[in-house]
C-alpha cells in the first residue's frame, strides 16, 4: 500500500502524507498538538529517531532502545487527544490517552505531557501520567 493513502496513525483520520509524514520527514511542527500526534504516529512506525530529535535536550534519554529491549512488544490501538492548551508562546500541554495491547491484554496510557517551544520549534519535555 502506498503511503499516500495509508491513514495517519495519529488517529486524524488524515492520509499520512498530507499528516504526520511531513513532520517525520523534517518539518517542524506548527503547535504542540500536532507535535504530540506525530510523536504517537512515531512510536506505532517504530521511528525512534524521530521520537530522540522531538524531545527536548535537558529531558531526553540517550537512547529509547534499552527500555524496548527489556519490554514485551506493544501493539499501538489508537490515540484520543482529550485537551490541549497553549499557555504562552513558548509553552503547552496535550492532554491524551493512548490505547494498546500488551501480552494479549488492552491497556491505556492516560498522560499529561508538557511542551515547549525554542527557536521556533516545538520540543516534547515530559509528561506526568493520570491514574483513570
Amino acid at each position: 500500500m502506498k503511503p499516500s493513502s495509508v491513514t495517519c496513525p495519529c488517529d486524524s483520520g488524515a492520509p499520512y502524507a498530507a499528516c504526520c509524514q511531513r513532520w517525520h520527514s523534517g518539518q517542524p511542527a506548527p503547535d504542540a498538538k500536532a507535535l504530540m500526534r506525530s510523536r504517537y504516529a512515531a512510536y506505532v512506525l517504530g521511528l525512534t529517531d524521530y521520537l530522540l530529535q522531538t524531545w527536548q535536550a535537558s529531558t531526553r534519554p540517550a537512547s529509547l532502545q534499552d527500555d524496548e529491549a527489556n519490554a514485551p512488544p506493544l501493539k499501538w490501538l489508537g490515540l484520543k487527544v482529550l485537551h490541549d492548551e497553549q499557555i504562552d508562546n513558548s509553552n503547552a500541554n496535550v492532554e491524551f490517552i493512548a490505547r494498546y495491547k500488551v501480552n494479549g491484554k488492552a491497556e491505556k496510557l492516560h498522560e499529561r505531557s508538557r511542551f515547549v517551544r525554542e527557536q521556533g520549534q516545538w520540543w516534547y519535555v515530559d509528561g506526568d501520567f493520570i491514574e483513570s
